[in-house]
């Protein structure tokens, strides 16, 4: 009897345990056939969050062709203009035009050839050398700055009467088209001395003393200047902007440095729209580009002076 119940009890476990054995394998199969669905799908098509990733991948590539191709285009306008320019420099002066960066290109790899060249030793002397150089210019520039100073003290409010910016807004050095010296007249098609310096600006833009002063002389009449307004700043100094066509001062009036005397414009003899601006000291006309220290780094003032001679051609 108690045989039977042994052997009873052994059979239900066994039962159980292939049951336990079938659910499991079961599970496993399912388990296996929703991964190989999943990867399946996956494989041959995309899901949500992947099909959006693609196409924004996709438009980003076809903009990103979109502007090489612009760049490309504008790159090649740029280079035709530069040749045109370069041929019209040609033409006139017949000789070809200064490259600056050629020029500083060249003067670095000057100098890496001639430091290579050099031993160690003599580097490291040369190198004491010049600190000991720069120690004596900064020496030299902190008297003359001392000096600048008591000169400034000295001059009081004298020094507002000089001209010291520049008469235009021009922060970023990209107006000033012709300087001072020989340049080629517009309409003669010869050398000339050009007096002043030339603002390409547009009709209308303001115009601002460049010291404190009264006004000399308003010309109103057709001349080859146009409109000009002319101002007596003391101390030998005096002014000129011309070509305006608008002007906001009278004769004998007090005007502050920066305040706005007139409207820049293409009157007289004018190529187009721009203003022609003078300095003279003691009655001669002299560089105004030397006038410009208040509102002009070192930095600053080199560039224009790089600027300002790359210029041939005036506008009036």
């Amino acid at each position: 009897m108690a045989g039977k119940k042994d052997l009873e009890r052994l059979r239900r476990r066994r039962a159980r345990k292939q049951i336990i054995v079938r659910v499991t394998v079961g599970a496993l199969v399912w388990l296996g056939a929703a991964v190989l669905y999943y990867v399946g799908l996956s494989f041959f098509f995309d899901t949500p969050v992947e099909y959006k990733l693609r196409h924004s991948t996709d438009l980003l590539r076809s903009e990103y062709e979109v502007l090489t191709q612009r760049y490309d285009s504008l790159r090649s306008v740029l280079e035709n203009l530069e040749e045109r320019d370069r041929g019209v420099f040609r033409t006139l002066f017949e000789s070809d035009p200064y490259d600056f960066e050629a020029e500083d290109e060249q003067h670095v790899a000057r100098t890496y050839e001639t430091l290579l060249g050099k031993s160690t030793h003599r580097l490291r002397r040369e190198f004491r050398r010049r600190i000991e150089e720069a120690g004596q210019r900064l020496a030299q520039v902190e008297a003359s700055h001392a000096a600048m100073a008591r000169a400034l003290d000295s001059t009081g409010e004298a020094r507002r009467h000089i001209p010291s910016i520049q008469p235009v807004i021009n922060q970023q050095l990209t107006l000033l088209t012709a300087s001072y010296g020989m340049r080629y007249h517009p309409f003669y098609k010869t050398l000339q001395s050009h007096q002043g310096v030339d603002y390409t600006v547009p009709e209308g833009s303001r115009v601002f003393a460049t010291a404190d002063g009264t006004v000399k002389d308003v010309a109103q009449r057709n001349s080859t200047s146009g409109q000009t307004v002319v101002i007596d700043h003391g101390n030998g100094y005096e002014t000129t902007y011309a070509h305006l066509s608008k002007v906001q001062v009278q004769r004998g009036q007090s005007v502050r440095r920066g305040e706005i005397i007139a409207l820049t414009g293409n009157t007289g003899l004018s190529l187009a729209p721009h203003l022609h601006y003078e300095v003279r000291h003691n009655g001669m006309r002299v560089d105004p580009i030397h006038y410009f220290f208040s509102e002009l780094s070192p930095a600053d003032y080199r560039r224009i002076l790089r600027i300002a001679q790359s210029g041939m051609q005036s506008f009036d």
